[in-house]
């Protein structure tokens, strides 16, 4: 064969193998995860709060719609759809955990707004929930029969709130753990769950809700971290004696935890921790109920969605300030869904209230112009999700600094519920509604929260699945977590350097006063010896 035919040949056959590979390529379905087994899953809720629940349900539903079989505990049973595999079981705690909702407003604003208050009360909280959990015969049961319960499950899932409690049952039965985390990071509980604290110079506590540029932002910042680290260990250290206070409590393998870099600070953070916000958010979304949507869609000037939450009772605020809302709400073309608990006197024709609203679809209706929000983080990111404008009253805990992110972003204002007046509130609104900027913005901040690698669904899964093939992967844990608090902030180093300094000026300063007298006698002596 001559040289030309060969490397025609050659030049054919490169050209069919890179189409053969672009044809498989495009056709090819991608391959499950190596070594994939269906685990059996150990799902305690420590928290009886709605929005709790929500995140750590979308977390199971990941799992068992992957194949995994789940047995959950919760305060919330038969709230989230059944599997369509029959590997869902759940166990009722409402009796002992009694669920946390329609708090008088009066109680939210006054106590928990205030650090002092809330930093020990999540504590005393958290270690309540223990308490009641850990009393359960089923649990009981779990720990007494450890060596029968490791057999039966492969893996934990619980939440911390404000103590490391809840890993004393992953530390009684040898299971690997996973936190779910349903709101930003827990700045207080940071360094016990992963082995690093954030840097207050650039990172906002979680209860502080401001960006941190200035130095008095730095200032604050500081010291609300110092502050809730130091309220805390006082809060666990001044608590009756437990038996989960004796013993290493377990260290998470995975901690999936509800944010997002649209609303959270770049920060440095081990690989363990995995951002899922939005899990909870439906995509395909649900067919609202005819009165709403009628509501909606019959509306020329849009429609604006209020809401606070289920923690607080939204009849229960001042009165004041429900007649300034009212108002304000009569001067708008606008129609309002109002969440609004019982009857509500002299309501404006232009509203609905309604004890609960599907937010999520609400949200979703194109028609749906501006939403005014307490600022919890899953509202958040259904807001930010359907691009839709946010007029926030934060109330407490990580509230003002979820909201705070969105203001930066530009789709977003925020007021103080407690000074509101009729001509602030109807011009915040009116800015949101008539200036296109912060519908532009909330769009490109859709867009980019919309722009991953990978769903959270699909985060959840290959990263619990990663953790049951590498048998806990704790080498995923930082080495930070088996440091005592001097050796994280180098403190035995620090002093190990400045005692050999100091050594070392001192050996210097006593060669330089004796080299001093031998000079200075010698010279002495010469000058005698010249006499």
């Amino acid at each position: 064969m001559s040289p030309t035919r060969h490397h025609r040949v050659i030049v054919i056959l490169v050209i069919a193998l890179c189409v053969t590979t672009a044809l498989t390529a495009g056709n090819a379905t991608p391959l499950p995860p190596t070594r994939f087994r269906a685990a059996n899953i150990l799902a305690v809720g420590t928290v009886p709060g709605q929005s709790h629940w929500n995140f750590m349900s979308a977390v199971l539903r990941a799992l068992t719609d992957r194949g995994h079989s789940v047995v959950a505990f919760t305060s919330y049973p038969a709230q989230r759809p059944s599997s369509t595999h029959g590997n869902y079981t759940e166990v009722d705690t409402s009796a002992v955990l009694l669920r946390h909702a329609g708090e008088l407003a009066s109680r939210v604003l006054s106590d928990y707004s205030r650090l002092s208050y809330i930093v020990p009360s999540v504590v005393r909280w958290s270690r309540q929930f223990c308490d009641a959990v850990y009393d359960m015969e089923q649990i009981r049961a779990l720990m007494v029969n450890g060596t029968d319960t490791a057999a039966r499950f492969d893996l934990l899932v619980t939440e911390p709130l404000g103590s490391e409690c809840v890993a004393h049952l992953a530390a009684a039965i040898g299971l690997p753990m996973v936190y779910v985390v349903p709101t930003p990071m827990i700045t207080y509980m940071q360094p016990s769950i992963v082995g690093h604290s954030a840097n207050p110079a650039y990172v906002p506590h979680l209860l502080y809700g401001s960006a941190v540029r200035a130095f008095r932002h730095r200032l604050v910042n500081t010291a609300m971290y110092a502050y809730g680290r130091l309220v805390r260990w006082y809060a666990e250290r001044t608590a009756l004696r437990r038996p989960y206070d004796f013993g290493e409590p377990a260290k998470p393998s995975v901690v999936f935890v509800n944010s997002h870099h649209v609303t959270e600070p770049t920060m440095l953070l081990p690989t363990n921790v995995i951002h899922v916000g939005g899990i909870h958010l439906d995509r395909d979304g649900g067919a609202l109920p005819t009165n709403i949507l009628e509501f909606i869609e019959n509306s020329p000037h849009g429609v604006i969605y209020f809401t606070f939450g289920s923690v607080i009772a939204m009849s229960s605020l001042p009165d004041h300030i429900q007649d300034t809302f009212k108002n304000v709400f009569r001067q708008i073309p606008q129609r309002v869904l109002w969440k609004y608990e019982g009857e509500m006197a002299d309501k404006p024709d232009n509203v609905m209230i309604g004890n609960w609203f599907p937010q999520r679809d609400v949200l979703l209706h194109p028609n749906v112009k501006l939403f005014i929000s307490h600022g919890g983080i899953s509202g958040v990111y259904e807001a930010v999700d359907a691009g839709v404008p946010v007029l926030g009253f934060p109330l407490y805990y990580d509230q003002p600094r979820n909201l705070q992110s969105l203001v930066d972003a530009g789709m977003a204002i925020t007021m103080e519920l407690l000074s509101i007046t009729e001509q602030q509130f109807l011009h915040s609104i009116k800015e949101l509604l008539h200036n296109t900027n912060y519908t532009k913005n909330a769009i490109i901040t859709a867009d980019r929260f919309r722009d991953r690698p990978m769903t959270p669904q699909e985060s959840v899964v290959y990263w619990t699945e990663y953790v049951l093939r590498h048998k806990g992967a704790h080498h995923l844990k930082s080495e930070a977590l088996n440091l005592t608090w001097y050796q994280y902030m180098l403190l035995d180093v620090i002093f190990v350097v400045v005692v050999s300094f100091l050594i070392v000026v001192y050996m210097v300063y006593k060669t330089s006063r004796l080299f001093y007298s031998h000079v200075t006698n010698y010279l002495i002596r010469a000058k005698v010896k010249q006499q």
